[in-house]
């Protein structure tokens, strides 16, 4: 058959399983099937099957079970409630303080879970009653949240960027140094944003009543002991290479065990329940792996890859606009896809596509994450905005939440442009790696 015919049936077939609403995983795994039947005949079938094992015992997807289980640990000890109670006690007189102080919350649990789910549903039931009742106005207080929390794909640890590093063989210990300062940077410009329009219009985020000592504001920087010691040390074992990113997430999730026993947390309940979202979660990104695998090599094979990039390369456009489309069709794919599927459609056709241009995949892996920061609070699939409402009290609606994550998608946006423009953000700590 004509790769270009083939490309369009595998296009079409792909478009049909998802608008009729099949997993990612199972409609990138049932059109593998279907090529490998078609290519090789049933004796084929066995390639998928060694696919699911290799992929399976992969030793760099090890760290996604562990890192999403340090982030079930430590949603179930009280950090949340310790860091807000210092953030309100240093923050709080300040317009918009505890706004701008529920993204530093946020950075902070990036930091320490790798996925974006921790900080939005602690920062939703601690955070979001805390500022409504203050006077705070829910557009302000429901969209920090929602975008402070996607901060868990950019800041390390980020399962994002392990999915993304095993599909591209890119180094995950250079994406996780990679995302660190491109991540500080969009929660500073989070920040300034809230406390300067808040500054303008007080009202939006009044400063709270209650006053607090000094020795009060000593004793609650207790709370940011124990995360900055789990930061430190899983981030630093990566970046001295002391420890790859798999050894990495085995000691922060046995780190994270520790916090909630001297939290006093690690009950038996709530161990159980962090085990079993931890294997849900697990399962669920696994199968989307395999699928995506196994698809690739049909694209690979079949010759669809080198179609596209053949195609795209010989419009001879310059590199940016190819960049540009590239990152455009990423943000109206987060609209409707999981970013982890994302990853799985795009990076085998992209990737070769930008390293022949010139482009450090590196680099154009943190301006990915970056967009797909978008896509966690872009309707309508933002799968933040789905937590935010599942949280929210019945007076804020889907609307409102929907009109909170406005001017955030702008700064996200802003914070794409300038990392697309001063590149060594991204590469400055990657390059001081071996």
């Amino acid at each position: 058959m004509d790769t270009a015919l083939f490309t369009a049936i595998i296009t079409g077939l792909l478009l049909l399983f998802l608008v009729l609403g099949l997993p990612v995983a199972f409609s990138l795994g049932g059109i593998a099937v279907l090529g490998v039947v078609y290519i090789w005949g049933a004796k084929g079938m066995y390639m998928v099957a060694q696919t699911a094992y290799s992929e399976g015992t992969n030793s760099i997807l090890t760290a996604v079970p562990l890192f999403i289980l340090m982030a079930n640990v430590l949603r179930t000890s009280n950090l949340a409630d310790e860091l807000y109670h210092m953030i309100q006690v240093w923050m709080g007189r300040l317009p918009g303080g505890l706004a701008a102080g529920t993204v530093v919350i946020c950075a902070i649990f990036a930091a320490m879970a790798g996925i974006s789910s921790v900080a939005t549903v602690s920062m939703g039931l601690i955070a979001l009653p805390a500022m409504l009742k203050r006077g705070y106005d829910k557009h302000l207080a429901t969209g920090c949240i929602s975008a402070g929390g996607a901060l868990g794909i950019l800041i390390p640890p980020s399962i994002i960027m392990i999915i993304y590093g095993t599909m591209a063989e890119v180094s995950v210990g250079k994406l996780f140094m990679g995302g660190l300062v491109p991540g500080i940077l969009l929660a500073l410009i989070f920040c300034v944003f809230i406390l300067v329009r808040s500054a303008l219009k007080p009202s939006l985020g009044p400063p709270v009543d209650e006053v607090f000592s000094f020795r009060e504001k000593i004793l609650a920087l207790k709370g940011i002991f124990l995360p900055a010691a789990l930061i430190i040390v899983v981030l630093g074992v990566i970046y001295t290479g002391a420890a790859t990113p798999t050894e990495a997430a085995g000691i922060g999730a046995v780190g994270s065990l520790l916090c909630a026993a001297i939290q006093r947390r690690l009950s038996w309940a709530n161990l159980k329940g962090a085990l079993s979202s931890t294997f849900s979660l697990t399962a669920m990104v696994l199968w989307i792996v395999i699928g995506a695998v196994a698809f690739t090599h049909v694209l690979a094979y079949a010759g669809v890859s080198d179609l596209i990039k053949d195609t795209i390369l010989g419009l001879h456009l310059s590199k940016w606009w190819i960049f540009i489309g590239i990152q455009i069709c990423f943000f109206v794919l987060g609209m409707f896809l999981d970013p982890a599927g994302i990853i799985m459609l795009t990076t085998p056709i992209f990737v070769p596509l930008i390293m022949e241009l010139g482009f450090d995949p590196v680099w154009f892996g943190i301006i990915f994450t970056i967009n797909m920061e978008m896509a966690y609070i872009t309707p309508p699939f933002g799968f933040n905005l789905f937590i935010m409402k599942a949280v929210v009290p019945k007076d804020v609606t889907l609307n409102d939440i929907y009109r909170s994550i406005i001017p955030f998608v702008i700064l996200q946006a802003v914070c794409l442009l300038i990392v697309t423009i001063f590149p060594d953000l991204a590469l400055f700590l990657p390059n001081f790696m071996e």
